[in-house]
């Protein structure tokens, strides 16, 4: 048995307690007699009504969360109170069961996916840029100073985050992300630290733990971190300090053991010289920073991207085949929305494409007319026509070549499926004649 179950008369004063209670409460064996004869609410805290409620008011009491002072370290628990009554109904004692929290959470906390999932192995790419993100995550994966990831939206912070914390020595801890500019400001503090039973109108009974508690042993992984408000600010340097929270409208001190990962689409210096974030937060942040790049500053990268998440959403098998000129567009373009525009995009081919043959008719209007606004984006267009035929040429031009047989190959195919496998019409339909129609069956190995 996990719990701690302790005894009570109709007084509140302990009569027996099983050995995980004693463990809990750090109770020895020379010890136990001591114990007996209390008043549990001098172990457990005056604050703790539930007890009283339990023995006068016959209520029964499930997960209220308490604090307790064990040798000096704060433990939370959730505590539940039971009534024992006799055959008239009078209350005689009660039992009173306790659940460390950490237990409970880290189970909550594998269940709702709030641990990280993603490896380094998932970030897809071989530019020079890329490369070196990840070689400066892999060594910061190492240490446990706070990181600062820097980037455009979409360009994969989170993965980033989440490589970091599954590389690292507290890859067994909760993965916990908060969103700061999805919080209403009024909100993030108590979402943050948490808050007590009391706080403010609607408070849940028994209060609430917040992310940093909820982290402890892991990872918390802050994001837009240039979103949170100038009075949060002056609380999250403080627990980043301290190491230490303290509920809203709880006097208590809670200490957390967490690393913090940051991410932001901003640049923070610009928005200290602006006076929207403190400098002395941007310091404490800024002590491991990576920059990602920007998908249009890794042209070679987005290929072999867009296949990856072309195999990833094929989820019937159908193996497409791109054309040459699909490719071209998409290398040129300028992804504005980063990984997650081209992810999209590939989805949505993936959706709306007829049979295998993915071709321009198939790509958003926006990428296929898209044309550089200045001389700047002229030279990236043109690096990036070169990165396209490189890929189309690359091996002798074989990528290229294959492509294009594949999709002779897959038009043969189906004419001859139209045509019930009638040789000539399906010649007459493609413009060649028997014999070119029977060298290329022969050469595609298709068999009548």
């Amino acid at each position: 048995m996990s719990d701690g179950v302790i005894m009570v008369d109709n007084n509140g004063v302990i009569s027996e307690l099983n050995p995980v209670a004693k463990n809990i409460l750090g109770i020895g064996i020379n010890d136990i007699e001591d114990t007996r004869g209390i008043q549990v609410e001098s172990i457990l805290g005056a604050k703790n009504s539930f007890v009283r409620r339990m023995l006068m008011c016959k209520e029964s009491c499930a997960d209220t969360e308490i604090m307790l002072d064990i040798n000096g370290e704060i433990s939370h628990f959730w505590a539940s109170g039971e009534p024992v009554t006799d055959e008239q109904g009078a209350v005689t004692g009660g039992v009173i069961i306790l659940r460390p929290i950490k237990q409970i959470q880290n189970l909550v906390n594998r269940f709702s996916g709030n641990y990280g999932t993603l490896q380094f192995s998932d970030i897809i790419g071989e530019s020079k840029a890329i490369l070196e993100a990840v070689r400066i995550a892999s060594l910061a994966a190492n240490s446990l100073s706070s990181v600062l990831l820097q980037g455009e939206s979409g360009t994969g912070k989170e993965i980033f985050a989440q490589a970091i914390h599954n590389r690292s020595e507290r890859n067994t801890g909760p993965f916990i992300a908060v969103n700061c500019g999805a919080i209403p400001r009024e909100l993030i503090g108590s979402e943050l630290f948490g808050y007590a039973e009391g706080a403010f109108t609607g408070a849940k009974r028994g209060g609430k733990p917040g992310k940093f508690e909820l982290a402890c042993g892991g990872t918390l992984f802050l994001d837009e971190i240039g979103d949170m408000p100038l009075e949060q600010q002056v609380a999250l340097l403080r627990v980043l300090q301290e190491r230490k929270v303290n509920r809203i409208g709880c006097d208590k001190v809670i200490p957390v053991d967490v690393r913090v990962i940051c991410a932001t689409n901003k640049s923070l210096l610009k928005e200290v010289e602006k006076g929207t974030f403190r400098k002395d937060l941007y310091y404490r942040l800024d002590v491991i920073s990576i920059t990602i790049p920007p998908l249009r500053e890794r042209s070679d990268d987005i290929v072999a991207l867009f296949n990856y998440f072309l195999e990833k959403q094929d989820k019937h098998d159908r193996n497409f085949l791109v054309s040459p000129e699909v490719i071209e567009r998409i290398v040129r373009y300028d992804w504005p929305g980063n990984v997650r525009e081209l992810q999209n995009v590939v989805e949505r081919i993936v959706s709306l494409t007829e049979g295998q043959v993915v071709n321009l008719g198939n790509l958003p209007k926006e990428i296929c007319n898209w044309q550089p606004a200045n001389t700047d984006s002229e030279n990236v267009v043109s690096s990036n026509r070169h990165a396209a035929e490189s890929f189309c040429g690359r091996e002798g031009r074989q990528g290229r070549r294959f492509m294009l047989e594949e999709h002779e190959r897959q038009e043969i195919l189906e004419l001859l499926f139209n045509h019930r496998g009638n040789v000539s019409l399906t010649a007459r339909s493609m413009g060649v004649s028997r014999n070119t129609l029977y060298r290329k069956m022969k050469q595609y190995e298709i068999y009548k």
